[in-house]
């Protein structure tokens, strides 16, 4: 199983530079989680750049994906990571629902770095080609 945060699928759905390396993952819909939280993220962002008709057509990909609400243990377990590594919310409860359902994480939020159970993609630095 996979979760793709959403920096990832931003990337994806903007046809960024790292968007090849989400393209796989996000496009295996059997294997593809979705936390509800992700969804706000990312309508948010598309929503402050774009406007809503937008917003709502770029998250209805995400819902290809099994949607996974926040309950208590993922509420939890995301308390218990926040305070160990020093995520916020958003993140932690992200990275609690991968490590509950025992998904891969992926991500080109640094932070993210050298966290078990995360893919992170470097982002390209800004003009870079790669």
């Amino acid at each position: 199983m996979n979760i793709v945060d959403s920096s990832g699928w931003v990337e994806y759905l903007t046809k960024g530079a790292n968007g090849p390396v989400f393209q796989p993952v996000v496009q295996d819909t059997k294997n593809l989680l979705v936390p509800t939280i992700s969804i706000y993220e990312v309508f948010k962002r598309v929503l402050l750049e774009t406007d809503a008709e937008t917003a709502l057509q770029i998250t209805g990909v995400m819902s290809l994906g099994q949607e996974v609400t926040l309950d208590r243990e993922i509420a939890i377990e995301a308390a218990q990571i926040s305070v160990k590594l020093k995520l916020a919310m958003a993140d932690s409860i992200i990275l609690a629902t991968a490590r509950i359902y025992g998904a891969t994480l992926w991500t080109q939020d640094a932070h993210f770095k050298d966290v078990e159970g995360v893919r992170y993609v470097e982002k390209p630095e800004v003009g870079s080609k790669k």
